[in-house]
Formats: structure tokens, C-alpha cells, sequence
């Protein structure tokens, strides 16, 4: 996989707190062994950590129980903890590496180390703890999902990368790396699922053909997989029986993603649908219509279309009709500056002093869409500042890099545009990721209420960052000469 994104090496990388049990589960020193005892089977956990004057002074496991049972050939009902526990306690830091947690427990041949922050007990870590890290890499996921062979491993396997994703998050990694994470999972579950398709069911895509993902999918850029975007291509002379084949592949896929966990696209904006699945002439007719008609519901295909992406088949294909946008749009001068007036029509959620403006009614009363308030903004205006200055694919951050490069935005501006989304894509995913760790479905909404003072903050900055990137839009297209 993509070594920017975040690999197997870099897990070892993170720190102790990351994966520490805490608060440690402990005991006073004159508590019996039976007591004691009980206190593990009620927390379903094989070692107690022995406190005294709120300091750690031992440890007490059930293999020290174990030893005691058999010394004293079951008699311990007299025995206190403090006649038995291991008194050389073994500890580190909470800001320590992963790796020297590993090379501590190797070195004295021990299964638990004591998690201390500063002179406090911060909690305990054992090599259960340290054997999960390799469940959650990328590496092993990857080489799991490779040797898949049936749906429903998939579905686990998907299940588990959302659990590595939020295991990454809260070991600090970047933002742009978590989602270049995600973007490679979600070609490769679809990649595997083509194959077992193929091997299992006989259902493969004709050449001459190609799946496109649409879309943030498209770009590569989806914090977790809410819904599908996707759409089909053929060449203009492939024959019916070969498009028969596209739509039973198209309709098995879609069902095949649902089946593991991705749910269909509301909109129906799917390759199992017939608007969305068209030869190489069908799509150029299409794409001329909603570049020279840009309004309404033109717009709204074209935006979600622009940064199609070949997932599987022809790569020539979507070679082709990437040239013929390119070269439609500046057939059409107030292409441009029509869809900037779209996107400009979506202000940031910011009124006087700051305040962050809620929806007042309905199920999302009290949140704020951090798509629509900013995301979509950013990511379409870039889009679009990206597609005048040539520059064909990639997401969002690599679309910034390239119109940095070029002198199309200033490096101060650059640099507002890029925090801003950085904070809105991150909160957006730390909601998810919290949805979905009580069982709810991910959401784009958010309580800036229900978040820390900093994070609200940080939102706040967000949100003045898109007003800003709005004005640049507005200004480079002369949209106040435009008429309504």
C-alpha cells in the first residue's frame, strides 16, 4: 500500500496510552487472596495491580493464585495479597513507544507492564494488549482481505478496518493519512469482491468496459464508506449480449457492497442504474449537456461526476473522457463561473461574534452539517479551480498541492484552505467513528455543543476558513457581474 499512508512500522511507533487498559483495576495489600480473587472474576481479567498510599507497590496474577493453590495444597483462605504478590514491579510511561513496551516484556520474560503518568498509576498494558496491535495494521488487514473468499469474511474484515481506523486516529496519525488509508481499503474490498465474482460466480466485467467510483470516492478522499457513487462505461462498439453482461455485473457488484456493509446510494447514484451506466458517446453527450446547460440538476450530476475514478476495467476509458472535459469546459467560457455561483451559494454556518449557526428544526435540530457547512464547499471549489488549471485526478490535498505549484492560490491562502479542511474532514471523522462505536449510523452532523471547547474552536477557525476560500471563488470569477 501507499507508504504515505500509515504503515505496519509506524503502529509500533505510537504511544503506550494508546493502547493502555486504564483505570488499572487495583487492591490493598491486606486483601485476601480469595477476595482478590473474586475482584478478577468480576473483571474478567488475570492480574490486579497491589496499591498502597495511592502508589503501585506489586502485582498480583493468577499464576501467583495458581502457585499458591498448589503449595499450600489449596488451603489460601488465610493468605493476604501482600503475602504473595510480586513486589519488583516492571513499569513505563504513557508517552513511552509501543516498542519499548515489546522490548521491556521480552527482556524480563513478563505478560503486564504498570502504565504510570509521571508518579500516578495510569493503568496497565499486557501482551494481549500488544498481539491486538497486529490485528489492527494495515499490513495484516490487507494480507486478510487479499485471501478472502467469501462475502462474509469481507463484512468482518470491514468491520475490523473501522476499528483500525479509530485505533489509528487515536494514536495521533494525520488526517491526510487516515483517509489515504481508507481510500485503499475501499478500492481493495472492492477489487476482492470483483474477484470472488469472478472465481465463485462467473461474473466478470467484458473488456472494453470499466467501473468508475464518483464522487469523494472518486477522489479518493471518503472518511468511512456511508454510502456507493458509482457508474459504468463501454466503448461505443461494444455489442448487446457484452452490455448485458455490464448490467449483471453492475447490479451483482452494488448488491455484493451492500452484503459487506456498504449501503446503497439514496440517490440511486449507482452503476446498477441505467442513467448511470453509458457508452463512451452516451457520456460525452451527457457531459456536453451539463456543461453548456448548467443549472440545477445539471450541476448537481456534473459536480458528483467530475472526479470519476476507474476502479476496475478500462483504464483507457476514462482517459478518454477525462481529455474530452477538459477540452468541452473551455469550449464554454461561463462554465466556470455558473458553477462557482453554485458553489458560492452555500455559506459557512457563521453569524455575528463567531457564533455557530445550528439547523433549528427537524431530526439534526441543534448540529451543524459539516459537509454541506464547508466540505462541500472546498472540495467542489477546488475541483473547480483544479479542472481550469488542467490538473486531472487525486483528492483535495493533492488537487491544493498542484494549485499551489501552478501560482493559482498564494501559499497564505493555501494554507487557510488546508487547515480548514483538515479540521472539518477530521471532525467528521471522529463523529463517525463515535457513531459507530455505540452503534449508530455515521453521520455527517455534529452538536458543536456536545464537543470540547477546543474542538469547537477549532470548527469555528474552520468555518472562517471557508468564508474566506468563498471570497476567493467569488472575486476570481467576477460572480457580482453575473446576473441572478
Amino acid at each position: 500500500m501507499d507508504r504515505s499512508a500509515l504503515s505496519e512500522e509506524s503502529y509500533f511507533f505510537i504511544r503506550v496510552e494508546a493502547i493502555c487498559k486504564g483505570p488499572a483495576i487495583t487492591c490493598p495489600p491486606g486483601l485476601s487472596v480469595v477476595e482478590a480473587a473474586r475482584l478478577m472474576q468480576d473483571h474478567d481479567i488475570s492480574g490486579i495491580v497491589v496499591v498502597e498510599q495511592e502508589r503501585p507497590v506489586g502485582i498480583f496474577t493468577l499464576r501467583d493464585l495458581r502457585n499458591l493453590i498448589a503449595c499450600s495444597e489449596g488451603m489460601v483462605a488465610g493468605h493476604q495479597v501482600r503475602d504473595i504478590m510480586k513486589t519488583n514491579l516492571c513499569t513505563i510511561r504513557r508517552q513511552d513507544y509501543v516498542f519499548q513496551a515489546i522490548f521491556k516484556m521480552a527482556k524480563h520474560n513478563i505478560h503486564r507492564l504498570v502504565v504510570m503518568d509521571h508518579n500516578r498509576l495510569f493503568g496497565i498494558i499486557t501482551d494481549t494488549d500488544l498481539l491486538s496491535i497486529q490485528t489492527r495494521s494495515p499490513l495484516y488487514l490487507n494480507q486478510e482481505l487479499e485471501t478472502a473468499e467469501t462475502l462474509e469474511q469481507l463484512r468482518d474484515i470491514n468491520t475490523r478496518m473501522l476499528d483500525m481506523v479509530g485505533f489509528a486516529s487515536r494514536a495521533g496519525a494525520d488526517t491526510r493519512s487516515l483517509v489515504q488509508l481508507i481510500s485503499h481499503f475501499n478500492d481493495a474490498f472492492t477489487e476482492r469482491i470483483i474477484a470472488l465474482m469472478e472465481s465463485e460466480e462467473g461474473i466478470r466485467l467484458p473488456e472494453g468496459a470499466a467501473y468508475l467510483a464518483l464522487g469523494s470516492e472518486g477522489r479518493g478522499e471518503q472518511t468511512l464508506r456511508t454510502d456507493q457513487d458509482s457508474a459504468m462505461i463501454y466503448r461505443d462498439e461494444l455489442p448487446p449480449d457484452r452490455q448485458v453482461e455490464i448490467e449483471r455485473f453492475a447490479a451483482r457488484l452494488v448488491e455484493a457492497l451492500e452484503t459487506i456493509g456498504v449501503p446503497r446510494c439514496p440517490g440511486n447514484t449507482m452503476a446498477s442504474n441505467p442513467q448511470w451506466r453509458h457508452s463512451l458517446s452516451e457520456w460525452k453527450q451527457l457531459l456536453e449537456l451539463w456543461i453548456t446547460v448548467p443549472k440545477g440538476q445539471h450541476m448537481v450530476n456534473f459536480g458528483m461526476f467530475q472526479d470519476f475514478r476507474c476502479i476496475h476495467g478500462d483504464k483507457a476509458l476514462e482517459d478518454q473522457l477525462h481529455e474530452y472535459i477538459e477540452a468541452s469546459v473551455r469550449r464554454h467560457a461561463l462554465f466556470f463561473p455558473y458553477v462557482a455561483r453554485n458553489i458560492v451559494r452555500f455559506p459557512p454556518p457563521l453569524g455575528m461574534f463567531g457564533r455557530i449557526r445550528v439547523e433549528r428544526r427537524g431530526q439534526h435540530r441543534g448540529e451543524v452539517n459539516l459537509k454541506k457547512a464547508g466540505i462541500f464547499a472546498i472540495t467542489e471549489g477546488v475541483s473547480l479551480l483544479a479542472l481550469e488549471a488542467g490538473i486531472v485526478g487525486g483528492n483535495t490535498w493533492d488537487k491544493l498541492d498542484r494549485l499551489g505549484q501552478q501560482g493559482v492560490l498564494s501559499e497564505a491562502d493555501l494554507s487557510i484552505v488546508r487547515d480548514a479542511f483538515n479540521a472539518l474532514v477530521r471532525l467528521r471523522l471522529n463523529r463517525q467513528l463515535r457513531a459507530l462505536a455505540v452503534g449508530n449510523s455515521p453521520s455527517n452532523h455534529l452538536n458543536p455543543l456536545a464537543i470540547p471547547e477546543k474542538e469547537r474552536e477549532d470548527l469555528r477557525q474552520a468555518l472562517k476558513g471557508v468564508g474566506t476560500f468563498l471570497r476567493i471563488i467569488k472575486d476570481r470569477y467576477h460572480l457580482d457581474f453575473i446576473s441572478r
